[in-house]
């Protein structure tokens, strides 16, 4: 599909405001994003990330290929050779010194769809996900050899660059950038990093089972995965489960799980959640979700009496309550879930929404509400807020050797191997700034029995403006939010023997309360923050009445003098113009 309008805006984004940046991405994006001409964001990103993918892995292949050349006894042909060590096989025909050497030949997009074709038949586990639509007419070849002398010139997939994740970091840079550059439809597989680094460092999901029923290009668990990895755990200490509906992006999460050597299990096709559940006997530690907001044609009116609607069957026009009881449903007897859904869900009473929501609270499932700042998604500017229910909220052990709070801070997962921005430098201060309030929280078997109890949080004036459209949380705002709920969720630390208690948990006003049950029955089963948090404290100036009152109209006099001078200047010029 090529757009009609040449006049395309080109999305540059600054690298000073993008604390996730390395430095080289904004360049790189620039130059890729001219190169597509006039060619739609939607289909141009399958092009350039078909194209990374390929040049990681070839990296990777043609390094180890160096490797056993100069190995007595070696068999650089071996295919062995390369799946012993997690190395996908490149065939002579798909390696990128090849494909490079032929970037201006006219066929190079057919060389690349063969290229992509042989790769996907010697390594099974890429089957099928893979873009081979290069020779397609109406893509460009000059630009596509452009694109290709672009990506030559990184390293992507040597031991170096897999080191500081470049792949990685790149892979996840171009996903966000090309979900801003299509707007609403970017919503569908990108989730902004700020919400999913809420949602991990509230879960924080050590060991077990995550789940994700609607995982779009799979950020949620690339950062379940670098959370472990910062944290002192294993990557192997998660099993990954996840399901996409929709072809294209499904086929992005598979790659983006590849180059990061994650094995999940996304089912062996894309598949629709509520009417092709691929993991139906599926109890997930950690469910973590964005679901699409209030989705209409969800096709609901088929399954009134699915086994999953344990709190009311879901309203077919409004898929909110099929997301959340399909969650439920996939939980474990002590599993946690943390997910996404529009304001509406907290205080809908329509089509049953507020009888179910009722029945989801008085079965004490209700952790926590986090109410944020509009304007973080791409795909809609409305605000919205996260759920975490919790299957069992009395004190249980978390994972050996790990606190309550994450052990290391839960938001310092994500820092990059290269010389960071003025800007990152910032976020990171933030984060070790945060790293002495939450790092050596309580260990999990001093949890508190929260039973009976909801803490509420209001983010709505969190952030700050990228540009005229988009927000973004800072590090210090998710460790603030994060901070707060395992503070809510712990006994207090105890004193240092030099006269320093912990930070125990406290209500803000304006900011953070814990709700009893009673409370919220009191507020007909509203779960909205901003009814339990109150409003913020102003400060008293501690100026006596009587000193105030004389000073305020003294000024209030001035002012309307002034107003009334300005007033009879505007008519003598009105009237020097002959108006009157």
């Amino acid at each position: 599909m090529v757009k009609n309008n040449p006049a395309k805006e080109t999305k540059q984004p600054k690298p000073s405001q993008n604390g996730s940046a390395l430095g080289f991405e904004a360049t790189l994006w620039a130059t890729a994003d001219k190169l597509r001409g006039n060619l739609d964001a939607a289909e141009y990103k399958h092009v350039v990330l078909g194209l990374i993918f390929l040049k990681y892995i070839s990296d990777a292949f043609e390094e180890k290929h160096a490797e056993l050349q100069k190995e007595k006894g070696a068999e650089p042909e071996d295919r062995d050779e390369y799946t012993a060590v997690s190395i996908f096989w490149v065939p002579p025909e798909a390696r990128w010194s090849y494909l490079q050497g032929r970037a201006k030949d006219p066929v190079i997009g057919k060389l690349l769809d063969n290229a992509m074709i042989a790769i996907e038949r010697d390594n099974p586990s890429l089957k099928g996900v893979l873009p081979k639509d290069y020779a397609r007419p109406h893509l460009d070849k000059q630009s596509l050899g452009g694109v290709i002398d672009l990506v030559s010139t990184i390293g992507l997939g040597d031991k170096e660059s897999r080191s500081k994740d470049i792949i990685g970091r790149v892979y996840e840079y171009f996903l966000s950038q090309f979900a801003s550059a299509e707007g609403k439809k970017g919503g569908q597989f990108w989730t902004p990093q700020c919400v999913t680094k809420i949602l991990v460092a509230m879960l924080a999901p050590y060991k077990g089972r995550v789940y994700d029923p609607c995982n779009g290009s799979a950020g949620l668990f690339v950062q379940s995965e670098k959370f472990v990895e910062a944290h002192g755990g294993r990557v192997g200490d998660i099993s990954v489960f996840g399901q996409e509906s929709n072809p294209t992006t499904w086929r992005l999460a598979r790659m983006n799980l590849a180059i990061r050597s994650i094995e999940g299990n996304l089912g062996a096709e894309p598949a629709d959640t509520f009417h092709r559940d691929l993991h139906k006997d599926l109890k997930a530690d950690y469910v973590l979700a964005n679901p699409p907001f209030n989705m209409s044609d969800w096709g609901g009116e088929r399954l009134r009496e699915d086994v999953r609607w344990k709190f009311g069957p879901p309203p077919a026009g409004n898929a909110n309550y099929a997301w959340i009881q399909h969650i439920i449903h996939h939980l474990a007897p002590t599993g946690i879930a943390g997910f996404v859904l529009a304001n509406g869900s907290m205080s809908s009473n329509q089509s049953g929404e507020g009888d179910m929501r009722k029945a989801i609270i008085e079965a004490d499932l209700v952790d926590c509400m986090v109410a944020l700042p509009g304007q973080l998604f791409y795909s809609t500017q409305i605000p919205v807020c996260l759920w975490f229910l919790r299957r069992d909220k009395r004190s249980l052990p978390s994972p050996p050797g790990k606190s309550a709070g994450g052990g290391r801070d839960a938001r310092t997962w994500d820092i990059g191997h290269v010389s960071p921005s003025p800007h990152q430098k910032e976020e990171r201060a933030g984060e070790r700034r945060s790293n002495a309030r939450f790092g050596q929280n309580s260990t999990e078997d001093a949890c508190l029995d929260r039973r009976g109890s909801t803490l509420f949080i209001d983010a709505r004036k969190m952030g700050r403006m990228l540009n005229r459209v988009q927000r973004d949380l800072t590090a210090d705002d998710i460790a603030k939010i994060a901070d707060t709920y395992h503070a809510w969720r712990s006994h207090p630390r105890p004193s240092d023997g030099k006269g320093t208690k912990g930070d125990g948990y406290q209500d803000i006003a304006g900011f953070c309360k814990s709700a009893t049950l009673e409370e919220i029955r009191s507020h007909g089963h509203v779960l909205t923050p901003g009814r339990y948090v109150g409003a913020e404290e102003v400060a008293d100036d501690r100026d006596p009445f009587e000193e105030k009152m004389p000073r305020l109209v003294a000024e209030l006099t001035k002012q309307f003098a002034e107003s009334a001078k300005l007033e009879k200047a505007i008519k003598a010029n009105l009237k020097g113009l002959g108006f009157e």
